[in-house]
């Protein structure tokens, strides 16, 4: 479903418009290259490289996107910033992180400016026992997070509750939700999420326990027990 609605970025700038008959070698070998052999390929004048960067990223990128923009139209233009980005940048990439990370951070910080400039409220208000303090983290992060992990890691796992948790979910601030998604669904560390988010493992944690609190809440509040 994602990949047809972002069709548009495999047509955008022409940036693979190579006929498959020209190629010497198959997608299944193409798709099989690491990082550094695209990205130089990219980078020798091989467009239709960069088309298998878009495929091998897209699903990532479509995600953050849907996630944390809520206008349809906004999410195509926002899509094709951020490849146009990407295919301009790409002589600056390093390969200190996997460039599918690498395309999730200009992806992410994407999303961010646009909210910011409508805005859009991104985190979440925190709970009024909350000082915000350095004490206060660590607590809930040691001590109250296992707890709520546990009881929301449960109720993320449960097949039958994917509609409800989704539209749960959908309710909560772009970053919370982003997170979620991209810990419980796109199944990242917490140091991959880091570097998506240029954040501190700590502070993705505490996020993290933050939505799964807000998430529980909601459903709680919202469905009986019995059906949870």
């Amino acid at each position: 479903m994602l990949d047809s609605r972002y069709l548009i970025l495999k047509n955008y700038c022409n940036l693979y418009a190579i006929a498959r008959s020209n190629q010497q070698v198959s997608h299944q070998n193409e798709y099989q290259h690491p990082d550094q052999q695209l990205v130089s390929r990219v980078l020798g004048g091989d467009r239709y490289a960069f088309g298998i960067i878009i495929k091998n990223t897209e699903g990532l990128v479509a995600q953050l996107i849907f996630k944390m923009i809520p206008v349809p139209a906004d999410r195509k233009d926002i899509a094709q910033d951020v490849y146009l980005k990407a295919y301009k940048n790409l002589p600056g990439f390093k390969f200190q992180c996997k460039i599918s990370t690498w395309i999730a951070q200009i992806t992410y910080n994407t999303c961010l400016h646009y909210l910011e400039k409508k805005k859009v409220v991104l985190i979440d208000a925190q709970d009024d026992d909350d000082d915000g303090q350095e004490q206060t983290l660590e607590r809930l992060q040691q001590k109250d997070v296992g707890r709520y992990d546990n009881e929301v890691e449960r109720l993320l796992s449960a097949k039958e509750l994917s509609v409800i948790l989704n539209a749960e979910m959908d309710k909560l601030s772009p970053v919370y939700k982003t997170l979620l998604s991209l810990y419980h669904q796109e199944e990242m560390s917490y140091a991959e999420i880091g570097q998506i988010a240029n954040l501190p493992e700590g502070t993705i944690k505490n996020y993290l326990f933050r939505a799964r609190k807000a998430l529980k809440q909601n459903l709680l509040t919202n469905y009986k027990r019995e059906d949870l």
